[in-house]
């Protein structure tokens, strides 16, 4: 095999007879040398891998923005990864540490797929940032998190709309079989139920068909119009994301319902958009350049061998607006 390499870079300690035997043999097979592999091991990659599931949340887009010019600084490239509902990240990410040699991976939204097996396989230093879940069968100290406890604050936004005295609480959820943030904030709205004594309704709570693309306003608005032919009764509606809650909004006024009066709407993350909304919307916001500013520092403190791996949970912020007064 070193004779081929060597020939294929015409090295001078090889004869021409075996370099033309060589290269009959390669044309005779369709072989066609991999150039830029070659180049890859010549060259030193330093490039950081962000990968986003959920590309259409402005939440993720206003991250990135924090994340670029801190990566640009440590004279690192960034690629930016766009991870459909229904792929793995894992398998997105294994196969761009093969393509990019990547020193590092941020993932962002959504959640690894508990494999142990293909974690093994990932061996370079990963954030999961946004998301509050822990990888148990991998092993804390072998990678780091940096969120807000999702179960927790949904339990604070669903509290919150109880103590205004709603008992009647639709949720726009995540997809059905969803096993990261949309589940996680579920269980915080059906524990805060729990507490304070109001029954589980499961027609209240709407889940993302099949197909469609996470966290739009067009499906906040579809979702919610589903509760209205359904002729469900409710006086708040709880979206897990600030873009659904904008969609429900529109969907709420179309039907001649007024908020807060007739519905109260609350979203969650605390995009700048729910300020310029009519109503106001009040949301769940969590502290977007904290979380994506330790993220990265974490990340390349881990890079450069001076932190071991951390796990950051900060505290979300309810922000009361039009919608719920």
């Amino acid at each position: 095999m070193s004779t081929i390499s060597r020939a294929l870079n015409n090295h001078p300690d090889i004869n021409t007879e075996t370099k033309e035997m060589i290269y009959a043999k390669i044309k005779e097979l369709g072989y066609v040398p991999n150039n830029n592999a070659r180049n890859l091991k010549k060259t030193e990659s330093n490039t950081i891998a962000v990968l986003v599931k959920g590309m259409t949340n402005p939440f993720f887009n206003h991250m990135i923005k924090v994340m670029e010019p801190v990566i640009m600084a440590k004279k690192y490239q960034m690629v930016i990864q766009h991870v459909d509902p229904n792929e793995d990240e894992l398998d997105v990410a294994l196969e761009l540490v093969k393509e990019r040699r990547l020193k590092g991976i941020v993932f962002l939204g959504g959640v690894i797929k508990r494999s142990s097996g293909k974690l093994e396989q990932l061996n370079v230093p990963f954030v999961l940032s946004t998301v509050s879940c822990q990888l148990d069968d991998f092993g804390i100290n072998n990678y780091s998190s940096v969120s807000v406890d999702d179960a927790k604050e949904s339990y604070k936004v669903t509290r919150y709309l109880i103590q205004k005295g709603h008992k009647k609480i639709a949720l726009l959820a995540a997809a059905e079989n969803d096993t990261s943030i949309g589940l996680i904030r579920l269980s915080g709205y059906k524990r805060a139920l729990e507490e304070a004594g109001i029954e589980y309704d499961p027609s209240l709570v709407r889940y993302l068909k099949p197909g469609m693309e996470e966290y739009t306003m067009e499906n906040g608005f579809g979702l919610t119009m589903d509760l209205f032919k359904d002729k469900c009764d409710f006086t708040a509606l709880f979206a897990i994301a600030d873009t659904m809650a904008i969609g429900a909004a529109k969907a709420i006024l179309e039907k001649g319902k007024r908020i807060p009066e007739d519905i109260a709407v609350i979203g969650f993350d605390g995009i700048e958009m729910c300020k310029y909304y009519h109503p106001a919307i009040s949301s769940l916001a969590q502290p977007i350049d904290e979380i994506a500013e330790e993220t990265i520092r974490i990340l390349f403190k881990v890079i450069e061998g001076e932190n071991a791996h951390q796990h950051v949970i900060f505290e979300g912020k309810l922000v009361e607006r039009e919608s719920t007064k």
